[in-house]
């Protein structure tokens, strides 16, 4: 129609056809207009009428008429995203009521869903959650193609279990190393959604699961970790990879840091820095940095003292045999084991690494220069870096027969 107007104004030669025809248009596109808003609004409004149905239900009600049942359809279709015959034979069974229909529908798909259970979910997204006073928590919530991670509901569930996860208690309230969150409190904590095909509060293993059945695909919670924050003066910062939204990414580095002033003379033990300054001091560049330094560079430990002896011995070994088949002598090669062992402290240990942004300086160096400038000393307390689907053995996939696999499926 629009075409049609700018054709006609065009060809409009004379005052009077203009007159009449732009009134004509004005009128055509206020119509349009009015649909369109119209639309959305319904769109908008969709959770909000679903909340009387119960957990993610639909407003229920018996549609009568060739118009009542096609607007059942359309609104069921886009409440359950399952495919419009499934639909329609859903309302037919339950005599066009949408919530009986509605709830059959629900049965199917998480029954679905369990059976996706044994397929390999690979890919997802890690939500991270920061409270000042507690630390940062990191969930990763896995799916089977990075499609699904894609998706907003998915992203939504992702937030919502990571906030989850800020609510349950840490295994120690005086440790400063990450500590692995219990799934199966994780599970039971109740979440609320307010998405078109997701409403309602329910248990966050609940919506899993109708996640799950709503995107067709195996979707789990994996794991989920607590970063506590250092007290009584510290902070925690974050980085975020490959971000499709605020507190989303496949592979997060949280960085825990604590600042402390030297004592003065006669003072028992160093004075820590107020909380404010030492959060500062990590705002002002020094955290960041090093929460996408690591991220980068994935370090396995902290600090040299922190290597496992066993590694150690396993590491010096292999070097020493190497140097002694080169046919070094034995004086020779303690001290090649010695130096080798340095080069890879600096490839494992966070403080001995180059650092990712500037490789002339370790981030201990960073971290001398930056306490310097805040005039106290700042150190990492420790670190943790989470990436999607690590440790996940991935199938190796035949992409023309997984394509002929699911047209024979569909057909």
């Amino acid at each position: 129609m629009s075409s049609a107007i700018a054709k006609c104004a065009s060809d409009a030669s004379g005052p009077l056809l203009r007159a009449k025809l732009l009134p004509w248009a004005a009128a055509a596109l206020l119509s349009a207009t009015s649909r369109a808003f119209s639309a959305t609004s319904s769109s908008a409004g969709s959770c909000a009428q679903a909340g009387g149905a119960g957990q993610g239900g639909v407003a229920g009600g018996e549609a009568s008429g060739g118009g009542g049942n096609l607007a059942a359809i359309k609104e069921l279709r886009a409440r359950t995203g399952a495919p419009v015959k499934d639909v329609k034979a859903a309302l037919v069974a339950a005599g066009w009521d949408l919530d009986a229909a509605f709830t059959e529908l629900r049965k199917r798909g998480l029954a679905a869903a369990q059976k996706k259970r044994a397929r390999v979910a690979a890919e997802g997204l890690v939500g991270v959650a920061v409270r000042r006073g507690v630390g940062a928590v990191a969930v990763e919530v896995n799916s089977e193609t990075d499609f699904v991670a894609r998706n907003d509901l998915f992203q939504l569930l992702v937030s919502k279990a990571a906030a989850a996860a800020l609510s349950l208690p840490p295994s120690s309230s005086s440790s400063v190393l990450p500590q692995p969150l219990p799934l199966a409190e994780l599970e039971q904590a109740t979440v609320s959604f307010d998405h078109p095909k997701l409403c309602g509060s329910r248990q966050l293993s609940e919506a899993v699961a109708e996640v799950a059945a709503l995107t067709g695909e195996n979707v789990k919670l994996r794991r989920a970790f607590l970063l506590p924050e250092p007290r009584p003066s510290g902070s925690v910062s974050m980085y975020l990879h490959s971000s499709p939204g605020a507190g989303l990414g496949r592979i997060a580095g949280l960085v825990s840091l604590s600042a402390s002033r030297a004592a003065e003379k006669g003072a028992a033990a160093p004075v820590e820095v107020a909380a404010e300054d030492a959060a500062a001091a990590a705002a002002g560049g020094v955290g960041d940095g090093v929460a996408m330094h690591l991220v980068a560079m994935r370090p396995l430990y902290l600090r040299r003292e922190d290597v496992p002896g066993g590694v150690v011995e396993r590491e010096s070994d292999v070097l020493r045999a190497q140097a002694t088949a080169a046919g070094k002598p034995a004086n020779v090669v303690e001290k090649m084991v010695a130096g080798r062992l340095n080069k890879y402290y600096g490839e494992v240990v966070l403080v001995e690494q180059a650092y990712a942004m500037d490789d002339k300086k370790t981030v201990e160096k960073v971290l001398a220069e930056a306490s310097k400038k805040a005039g106290a000393t700042i150190r990492v307390e420790q670190f943790l870096r989470v990436e999607v689907g690590e440790g996940i053995e991935r199938e190796a996939k035949d992409f023309a027969s997984e394509v002929a696999s699911q047209v024979a499926s569909s057909s």
